[in-house]
């Protein structure tokens, strides 16, 4: 992420360090490739992928089991936890090249898929993933505009006594969430952010739990678990509909599962020994084990109170009912939630674009000369240079922008899951898995992997189709910057 451009200036900055002082002084402090020491661990690193997996996902999964009924929804969820484990555990091997303990390492996705794949792959895998991470930046901005206007309505539903239906825009909140981020992103590195990933993951927990207890309380009010075995019958939709619903129900569980993008971004936080494909397979597991059981309660538990009116935002479907307050802390958990995730999510593009400038005009005074800005409270000055500035502000108005234009919440959820799924999750992890072990063409497990890429790319490709109809359908009511909610 961020520390892939750390990574070049910590290099210019060994080579003088060498001459210098004495190389035993260096071990102590920086490690095998001239950056100062990772500090990360299984806790941090667990806390880094439950920030990037338990987003504004688990918020539509209730509507999609609704969609594939009992016996599909839950199964469908499980498959795609036992995928993305898999690949991952493929991918974290990936980190370093050659050899797991001492071999060359690779700062980001990209990296590892340039060094093992090279060329031409290397070239696609770039194109999906910064636009699958772009689109993702679009989602959280919805999701958190969402949230920001659930607290709003609900005490101006309360305030007037129901009288008032509190109509409202969602662009103010979007541009609230917008600045806040234009702040954040000036954080020069991913390792600089890690307590955001902290405070970001406690809050998963608190609106996931929030959410599932108000899911209890209402299955416990109606007095019956609602849904079907099939999902949402023909007549409440038609034929086409339900088709096309089960296909955007496939990409918004794929899209609550996709971290693979930021793995190996996570797993250069981490220090070694141990290797550092060991503890992060040890990240992944107790990471997945815990998302997947939330994933399993929320939606379930969500389909159980609301049946085939399932939301496609859980915490919406309890409307402005008391407990209002409980609510307001679920959404108000939900952006904190989602100011944190957004900047795990952009940091590998500010770190892509900034060390391909820095790359293409390595003399250039407006990506080397060093602004410092005395900030109250800190002992060190702030340190920036004009392109960071103004490309990481730009960035993020411009998601704005588009959020503003497109906010369509479950569908933009359903096309990045269906985007980002099969070549980022599984078909990159698995050709970079099969090149450095060697896998013999057409041997047993050179078969089995290429079947999982190919079932996984057909599930890609019918999710991705649902949900575009989804969007096409919305753009004919909608008119952009004026739509009230």
């Amino acid at each position: 992420m961020g520390a892939t451009a750390a990574a070049n200036n910590h290099h210019q900055h060994h080579q003088v360090f060498d001459m210098a002082v004495p190389q035993q002084p260096a071990f102590k402090c920086f490690d095998d490739d001239g950056r100062l020491k990772r500090t990360g661990t299984v806790w941090t690193a667990s806390a880094h992928i439950i920030t990037a997996v338990i987003g504004s996902g688990v918020l539509s999964l209730a509507w999609a089991i609704a969609q594939l009924g009992w016996v599909a929804g839950p199964a469908v969820m499980l498959l795609f936890s036992l995928v993305t484990l898999y690949s991952s555990t493929l991918l974290s091997d990936c980190y370093r090249t050659g050899d797991a303990v001492s071999g060359k390492r690779n700062y980001t996705y990209m990296d590892a898929v340039r060094s093992i794949l090279g060329g031409f792959k290397f070239k696609i895998c770039g194109l999906i993933q910064y636009l699958n991470l772009f689109g993702v930046a679009i989602g959280y901005t919805i999701a958190a505009s969402i949230s920001m206007m659930a607290i709003k309505r609900s005490n101006c539903f309360h305030k007037s006594g129901g009288k008032d239906p509190c109509h409202m825009s969602s662009n103010p909140y979007m541009i609230i969430f917008g600045v806040t981020e234009i702040l954040l992103s000036q954080v020069p590195d991913f390792d600089q952010i890690w307590w955001i990933s902290i405070v970001a993951a406690v809050m998963s927990f608190t609106y996931s739990a929030i959410g599932l207890s108000l899911g209890i309380v209402q299955v416990a009010a109606n007095g019956v678990f609602k849904g079907s075995l099939t999902g949402i019958s023909i007549g409440a939709v038609t034929q086409t509909q339900k088709i096309w619903r089960t296909f955007q129900a496939l990409g918004d569980i794929a899209f609550a599962y996709s971290y693979s993008v930021v793995l190996i971004e996570i797993q250069d936080t981490v220090r070694s020994p141990p290797s550092e494909s060991k503890t992060m397979k040890k990240a992944t597991k107790l990471s997945i084990a815990i998302t997947t059981i939330f994933y399993m309660l929320c939606g379930s538990m969500g389909y159980a109170a609301f049946g085939d009116a399932a939301p496609g935002n859980l915490l919406t479907g309890f409307g402005f009912y008391n407990p209002f307050w409980l609510l307001d802390i679920a959404n108000a958990a939900i952006v904190v939630h989602l100011i944190g995730a957004y900047q795990v999510f952009s940091q590998p593009i500010f770190a892509f674009a900034e060390k391909s400038a820095s790359e293409r005009f390595p003399d250039n005074d407006l990506l080397t000369k060093e602004l410092e800005f005395k900030i109250p409270g800190f002992r060190s000055p702030y340190k920036t240079n004009v392109f960071r500035v103004v490309f990481r502000c730009s960035f993020v108005v411009l998601t704005t922008v588009i959020s503003m234009l497109m906010p369509f919440f479950n569908d933009v959820v359903g096309i990045l899951g269906a985007l980002g799924f099969w070549p980022l999750t599984v078909y990159f992890p698995v050709e970079m898995y099969i090149k450095q072990r060697k896998v013999e063409k057409w041997s047993t497990r050179w078969v089995c992997l290429q079947m999982l890429s190919v079932s996984c790319l057909v599930i890609s490709v019918f999710a991705g189709v649902g949900s575009i109809a989804g969007v096409m359908l919305d753009l004919k009511v909608y008119k952009p910057f004026q739509t009230t909610y």
